[in-house]
C-alpha cells in the first residue's frame, strides 16, 4: 500500500482514479491539488480525496506518486510547477490522451525524460465531466496504455501498472507513436465526427435535432464531451487526427459514389461487412 498520492486535476478521470484506489484500499492518503478550491472541496465532500492542499510544495511533500489529470495543453506548466519538488523516489504519471506531446513536454522541462516519469492513458470516460461524475468502477475491464521511455525505471512502470490493475484495468505497454496513431482512429476521430455532425446540423437547420431519433442520440452522444479537453487533444495530436479524418473522407466519398451510381449490391456488402465487424467486436 502506498502512503500518499497527489492528484493534480481532480475531475472525471483523476477523481475516478482516486475513487478506485480508495475502494481497493491501495493508498493511505489521497491529496488533491488544483486551481479551483470549490472543486476540491466538492471532491473531499464526495470522499474522492482525503484532503486538498493549495500549496504545491506541501501537496507533494512525502508523496509517493503524483498523477497529472489536467488538460494536455497545461502539462508543461504543471511539470514546471512540480519540477522543484520531484524527488528520485517520486513517480510522476499522467492520464493524457496524447503521449508523444506529453513526453516532449517532459523532455523540454527536465532536459531529459526522467526515469520516474511514466506516461499512461486510460481508455475510458463519460460524456459528463467534473468530479461529480467520478466513478470508482470507471476503469473496470478497460484498457490502460502505458508508454514508458526506454530509460524508464522498471519498478516505477510496475508500480503504475499495479495501481491500474488494482482498480480493474487491463494494462498494455506500447510506444508513444503507435498509441497516438491508434487512438487517433478509435477515439479522436469518432469525437471529431460527432462534433462535426452537430456543427453540420446546427449550421444547416437549427431545428433539425428536434426530429432526430435514437440513432442520432447514440451517435452524437460524445459531442457532449468536454470542449477544452478535446481542443487540447487536437492541438497535441494534429498529424494523426488529420490523417484519419482525410482517410475517413475517402470512405464517405466511396459511399457517396455507390449511391450516386446506383450500386445497391455494393452498398449492401459494405453495410453488411461493417455490421459483422462491429458485432464481432461487441462479442469480444
Amino acid at each position: 500500500m502506498m502512503n500518499k498520492i497527489c492528484i493534480i486535476g481532480v475531475g472525471l478521470i483523476g477523481g475516478s482514479f482516486a475513487a478506485g484506489l480508495k475502494k481497493s484500499n491501495q493508498v493511505e492518503t489521497i491529496v488533491g491539488f488544483g486551481r479551483n478550491e470549490s472543486n476540491l472541496i466538492k471532491a473531499r465532500e464526495l470522499n474522492v480525496i482525503d484532503e486538498y492542499i493549495l500549496d504545491i510544495s506541501k501537496a507533494l511533500a512525502d508523496t509517493d506518486l503524483v498523477l497529472i489529470a489536467t488538460p494536455v495543453n497545461s502539462f508543461k506548466l504543471v511539470l514546471e510547477m512540480i519540477k522543484p519538488h520531484v524527488t528520485e523516489k517520486m513517480i510522476v504519471t499522467d492520464v493524457g490522451s496524447t503521449k508523444t506531446s506529453v513526453v516532449d513536454m517532459a523532455r523540454q522541462v527536465f532536459g531529459v525524460v526522467p526515469e520516474n516519469f511514466i506516461p499512461a492513458h486510460p481508455i475510458a470516460g463519460k460524456e459528463q465531466s467534473g468530479v461529480e461524475a467520478a466513478d470508482a468502477n470507471l476503469f473496470n475491464n478497460k484498457r490502460v496504455i502505458i508508454t514508458p521511455e526506454v530509460n524508464a525505471n522498471t519498478q516505477s512502470v510496475a508500480t503504475v501498472s499495479g495501481l491500474w490493475e488494482a482498480i480493474g484495468a487491463k494494462v498494455e505497454i506500447m510506444n508513444t507513436n503507435k498509441h497516438d496513431d491508434l487512438l487517433a482512429m478509435t477515439s479522436h476521430l469518432p469525437h471529431m465526427l460527432a462534433f462535426g455532425l452537430m456543427d453540420y446540423l446546427i449550421s444547416n437547420d437549427s431545428d433539425a435535432c428536434d426530429y432526430a431519433a435514437g440513432g442520432f442520440k447514440d451517435f452524437s452522444r460524445i459531442a457532449s464531451s468536454d470542449a477544452v479537453m478535446w481542443r487540447d487533444i487536437c492541438i497535441n495530436n494534429p498529424e494523426q487526427i488529420v490523417k484519419h479524418i482525410e482517410g475517413y473522407q475517402k470512405s464517405l466519398d466511396n459511399i457517396a459514389n455507390l449511391i450516386k451510381n446506383n450500386q445497391p449490391e455494393a452498398l449492401e456488402k459494405l453495410f453488411s461487412d461493417a455490421k459483422s465487424a462491429r458485432d464481432g467486436w461487441l462479442k469480444d
